[in-house]
């Protein structure tokens, strides 16, 4: 059974589709919320784990099949994953929080107050009531919550102190986002730099794209 070898740290909006495809680039497997709405990957036992933090997890039936894990879910569990993988290493992509607040806003944020077509399927239903309990304790999704910028800047800063305060230094890599590519992430991960270009995933356009077609709601009707 493969066992997380990569736990990607930083919060949806600081390039996790980018280090997704990067990793997989690398040969690894990766856990992120592309997968989660790919089929019934348990996202009630996530809402579990966040609700219920002192409870044992079967970390590794959450995460079956993959041996590196980014974004949403993970995000919100990173030191209990670390614990539970000491041999994982721990990337952290900061981003500046003014922008990333602003990227939030029109993709995440917009994105969790649509409704979802009646039809969709039940897993892509459950997962998106996954993200809206999960991130930021379920200010995503309430607009009066996530209009106080000032207060979202701080959560998100936190969680990046947070982070390089509980993982040991010698698992983590912290860089910023913009300023990180192929060399730096090769060579935290010991592999050799691929011949071509660092990737680059899921603009603001394209989520909204992306989006909207998860949940069955055309552009218009997200206007």
């Amino acid at each position: 059974m493969a066992r997380l070898k990569i736990i990607g740290a930083g919060h949806i909006r600081t390039g996790t589709d980018s280090l997704r495809l990067a990793l997989n680039q690398l040969g690894y497997n990766t856990h992120h919320m592309a997968s989660m709405m790919e089929c019934d990957r348990k996202p009630e036992a996530f809402v579990e784990a966040y609700k219920h933090p002192d409870k044992p997890v079967d970390w590794d039936t959450l995460y079956e099949g993959f041996d590196a894990a980014c974004d949403c879910p993970t995000t919100l569990f990173v030191e209990r994953l670390a614990n539970a993988y000491p041999d994982a290493k721990v990337i952290l992509i900061e981003r500046d929080s003014e922008s990333w607040y602003n990227s939030m806003y029109h993709t995440g944020h917009q994105g969790l107050l649509l409704s979802v077509d009646p039809v969709a399927p039940e897993h892509v239903k459950k997962t998106l009531d996954m993200s809206r309990t999960l991130l930021w304790d379920g200010a995503i999704a309430n607009a009066d919550r996530f209009s106080d910028k000032e207060a979202m800047k701080k959560m998100y800063e936190a969680h990046n102190e947070n982070i390089k305060k509980v993982i040991p230094a010698e698992r983590l890599l912290v860089v910023q986002l913009g300023q990180f590519g192929w060399k730096e992430l090769c060579d935290f991960l010991d592999k050799p730099v691929p011949d071509v270009p660092y990737p680059h995933g899921n603009t603001t356009a394209e989520f909204q794209k992306n989006f909207r077609m998860v949940i069955g709601r055309d552009e218009e009707q997200a206007q």
